[in-house]
């Protein structure tokens, strides 16, 4: 029977690149990346701000959920 806490050598594997080869490589290929030319939206002043509203349905859904950690 094996035991399932304790992993075999062949189920640990550490990558083949290092983080400086991961970085490097994201410098390089950055260039070619594009960014989309987009206004951010105008702030909303807080006195629009009300509050949240939730339909039922979405709230009972939530409150039928364990808390995290239960």
């Amino acid at each position: 029977m094996r035991n399932d806490t304790v992993p075999r050598e062949r189920d640990v594997r550490e990558s083949d690149t290092s983080l400086a080869e991961l970085r490097g490589d994201c410098a390089r290929m950055a260039p070619d990346w594009v960014r989309p030319a987009a206004d951010a939206p105008d702030p909303v002043p807080p006195s629009l701000i009300h509050g949240v509203t939730v339909p039922p349905d979405s709230a009972r859904l939530i409150d039928g959920m364990s808390e995290y950690g239960d």
